[in-house]
């Protein structure tokens, strides 16, 4: 199976320039959570998800209209081919741990995107027949290792319990 087959044959882009309000804008109308970011030639120079526009507003004290995507964005593009086998691209999201590639022609323009629901939707295709190429078990191992993110622990304060002088239990 190719990724062609799969994939939603249309990408909404921006470019570094873009204002994240405007991104966010896009995001909503065309109900994704990324766009590929592309340059002045139209080719993929990087990504910016959702979570990243969520993490930069949440820790940045400026409105989405005044913050460029350029700013937030990515540095790197993870991407496939139409003709990329779909075993490939699945192999690239879970050893990169993105769940979404721009699908990019030869010149690196953005042709499309294939998300994680694409193979999901897709695993298991004609099962019946006994021509299944994309298994629901290469699948599940590929999300593993997609989730299998180290996040830093946070180390919380304890509480204890103490007693007062009037037997009540204070938290610390």
């Amino acid at each position: 199976m190719k990724v062609q087959d799969i994939m939603t044959h249309s990408a909404i882009c921006c470019t570094p320039d873009t204002n994240v309000g405007a991104a966010v804008e896009m995001m909503w109308k065309h109900n994704c959570g990324m766009l590929p970011v592309v340059g002045a030639d139209g080719t993929v120079e990087a990504v910016i998800t959702d979570r990243d526009i969520c993490i930069a507003m949440g820790t940045r004290n400026r409105l989405p209209g005044d913050l460029k995507v350029g700013e937030i964005c990515g540095k790197k593009a993870y991407t496939c081919r139409p003709d990329d086998e779909i075993h490939e691209a699945l192999e690239t999201m879970a050893g990169r741990q993105v769940h979404r590639l721009p699908v990019v022609d030869k010149q690196g323009v953005a042709v499309g995107i294939l998300s994680i629901d694409d193979i999901l939707l897709h695993a298991d295709l004609n099962k019946w027949e006994g021509c299944c190429e994309l298994s629901s078990e290469e699948v599940i191992r590929s999300l593993k290792r997609l989730h299998n993110q180290q996040f830093p622990l946070l180390h919380l304060r304890t509480r204890t319990r103490t007693s007062s002088s009037h037997g009540h239990g204070r938290i610390h």
